[in-house]
C-alpha cells in the first residue's frame, strides 16, 4: 500500500494538525497526536474514495526535500508517513 508524507503541527494552545503536501485539501486535526493520525489516515482513505482523475502520486521524503515549498511548510512539522485507511480507499 502506498504512503502519503505527512506534515504534523502543533500550537500550544491548539489540537494536532495534520496536512499531505502531495494531497492539497486534505487535513486532519484531532485532540491527540494517536487521533490525529488515525483520523489523516481515515480522511485519505475517504478523498480517495471520491477521488476524479489520476490519484496523487506520492513523493519519497527525499524528493520531498528537494522541494523548496516543503522545506518551508516542514521547517516547525513533525514529519510522517500516512496510509490510507484500509477498505477507504484500494493502493495506488
Amino acid at each position: 500500500m502506498a504512503y502519503y508524507i505527512a506534515l504534523i503541527h502543533k500550537d500550544p494552545d491548539s489540537g494536532y494538525g495534520i496536512s499531505f503536501p502531495d494531497v492539497p485539501g486534505v487535513t486532519a486535526v484531532a485532540n491527540t497526536l494517536d487521533e490525529a493520525m488515525r483520523e489523516a489516515s481515515v480522511a485519505l482513505g475517504f478523498a480517495f474514495e471520491d477521488w476524479s482523475g489520476p490519484r496523487p502520486t506520492p513523493r519519497t521524503l527525499d524528493a520531498l526535500r528537494l522541494d523548496p515549498e516543503f522545506l518551508e511548510l516542514s521547517s516547525d512539522a513533525v514529519v510522517a508517513a500516512v496510509t490510507p485507511a484500509p477498505g477507504m480507499a484500494d493502493a495506488a
